[in-house]
Formats: C-alpha cells, sequence, structure tokens
C-alpha cells in the first residue's frame, strides 16, 4: 500500500465523514457532487515540457474528469493558484483554462492566488447530479461487468517521450488527456441500477484495485482486451493520467450503453485477477 491510502485511513478515522471515499463528495440534498485536486510543478507537470497555456487547460481537464467520472455535469469551478507568477504566466494560463471551461459550460466562480516557490494549482469543481445516476467504487457487484472508454499506458508513454525531447501522439496525450462526457452521461442518465465509475488519473490498475477493495468482489480481467495502442504492459497497467473510464455495472445495463469496451467481469472474493493471474496492488506514490 502507499502513503497515500495510509494517510487517508488515518484521516477517516478521525474525522468518521460518509462523505469520503470517492474522488466526489455525492451530496444528493443539494444535487451536488465536488471534487478538489491539487496539480503540483515538478510532480504533476514541469514547465520545462508544458507551456503555462497547456498547463492551464490540463489542469482544469483533470479535475472536470472527476466530475464526469461521477456521473455528474461539471458547473461551477474555483480556482486556486500559486507560486512564482507573473503577467505573462498568468494571462497564458488563464486562456488555456478558459478553453475547457467554454468546452464544458463551466462557469469560474472565485478562486485565489498565492506567492510561492513552486507553481501549484488547486481546482474544486461543482457538478450537478439533476436527472443522473450518481457512481459510487461501492457498487460493483458480483456477476457485473467490467467496461472501459478510452486507452491505456498513452499518458505514460508520452511522459517518456517528452523527457527524451520527442513530438509524438503520445508526447500530446499527455499534455492534453482525452475526457468522454457523451459516455458518462450516457451512463448517468440510462444505466438503472447501481454502477461504479472511475477515472484513471493513477492508472487502470489503481481503479480495479480500488473498486475491488470498495464493493469486495474480485475483478477478473483479460489483459487482450484492454484498448491501448502501446506494447509496455507496466504502463499499461500502471501507467498514470490517461483519463480513461472504468465502470463496473450491470450485464442489461452494458448492453445498452454504447462507447464501453468490455475487458472482463467482476466475481465472488476480493483483488484483481489479470489472465488467470492475482496481482498485488502497485500504485502510484505521491509522497515519495
Amino acid at each position: 500500500m502507499t502513503k497515500e491510502f495510509d494517510f487517508l485511513n488515518i484521516i477517516q478515522s478521525i474525522i468518521q465523514s460518509e462523505y469520503l471515499g470517492d474522488d466526489c463528495a455525492y451530496l444528493k440534498e443539494y444535487g451536488l457532487t465536488i471534487s478538489s485536486d491539487s496539480l503540483v510543478e515538478d510532480v504533476h507537470f514541469s514547465r520545462a515540457f508544458m507551456t503555462p497555456y497547456e498547463i492551464g487547460k490540463k489542469a482544469l481537464l483533470v479535475n472536470v474528469s472527476d466530475i464526469l467520472a461521477s456521473g455528474a455535469k461539471p458547473k461551477f469551478a474555483t480556482i486556486n493558484l500559486s507560486g512564482k507568477l507573473d503577467n505573462d504566466f498568468v494571462c497564458e494560463f488563464y486562456k488555456g483554462l478558459m478553453i475547457v471551461a467554454n468546452e464544458f459550460d463551466l462557469k469560474i466562480i472565485g478562486g485565489d492566488l498565492v506567492g510561492a516557490d513552486k507553481i501549484n494549482i488547486s481546482i474544486t469543481v461543482f457538478g450537478d447530479t439533476k436527472e443522473c445516476n450518481i457512481s459510487s467504487r461501492k457498487n460493483a457487484k458480483n456477476g457485473y461487468v467490467v467496461a472501459v472508454c478510452g486507452e491505456f499506458g498513452s499518458s505514460a508513454q508520452g511522459l517518456e517521450d517528452l523527457k527524451n525531447k520527442k513530438d509524438t501522439y503520445f508526447a500530446k496525450y499527455h499534455k492534453e488527456p482525452k475526457l468522454y462526457p457523451e459516455v458518462s452521461e450516457n451512463i448517468a442518465k440510462n444505466v438503472k441500477k447501481p454502477y461504479a465509475m472511475m477515472d484513471s488519473s493513477d492508472g487502470l490498475f489503481d481503479c480495479l484495485y480500488q473498486i475491488s477493495n470498495k464493493s469486495n468482489v474480485c475483478l477478473k480481467i483479460d489483459y487482450d482486451l484492454i484498448p491501448k495502442k502501446i506494447n509496455d504492459k507496466n504502463l499499461v497497467l500502471y501507467g498514470g493520467e490517461d483519463y480513461a473510464l472504468v465502470v463496473c455495472l450491470d450485464e442489461e445495463d452494458f448492453k445498452k450503453t454504447t462507447g464501453l469496451t468490455k475487458i472482463g467481469f467482476c466475481t465472488d472474493g476480493q483483488g484483481v485477477i489479470i489472465d488467470n493471474k492475482k496481482m498485488e496492488y502497485k500504485g502510484f506514490e505521491h509522497f515519495e
């Protein structure tokens, strides 16, 4: 297990909140899902590889992704930006950010600016849950289909290409990941039974493990069915920042949902089995 899991367990033991456990808090009584996320310079992005404009776009994209994966529609956001800022950085950052805000009809309603040694971006996005069936990692059940939308390993390959100064499809994918709002909306508005859905911010395997752990089911996966454009199995399973969707849903709901690829199924037990091999947890260590 990672330090992040240790810290989350400590926090949960102290706060004892019913809202913790998913990437978004679901406030049913207010019709909202809420997600907060941070991007730190030289941890989540490097100014050697990305312009302020590109950083602004990706910063909002990755936060919108959590709201989409909850099944809600992004509506409002606050933006906190700190670092050694100048006029050019702030101007280009917000120009990039507003491209994404306009694409998703998302309103920026506030935020904060602070000086610091490195760029740190913290964004909170509020999602509208009206007429939506909201997901939870706890909702996977024995017999459910495990399905995905998107591709896996491309962003991690893109980071390697950027480090090697290669201008490739994967490098572009790393800087501007593709989201799937039509698919998540289709699921949220048409799936009848409870379902689990996550985005693969920390990798495909992390999604599978988290759902298994919260739902107390075993996820059996056929590796060859996973959509991918690279041959590196380590990057496909464990590479982060693809922001593809990973969904566990009822078989009948899966049959009437377009845009998903079946890669396995849920069964009794716990853990993740890939090609008949029980896999040990391996995830991104945020605190190394």
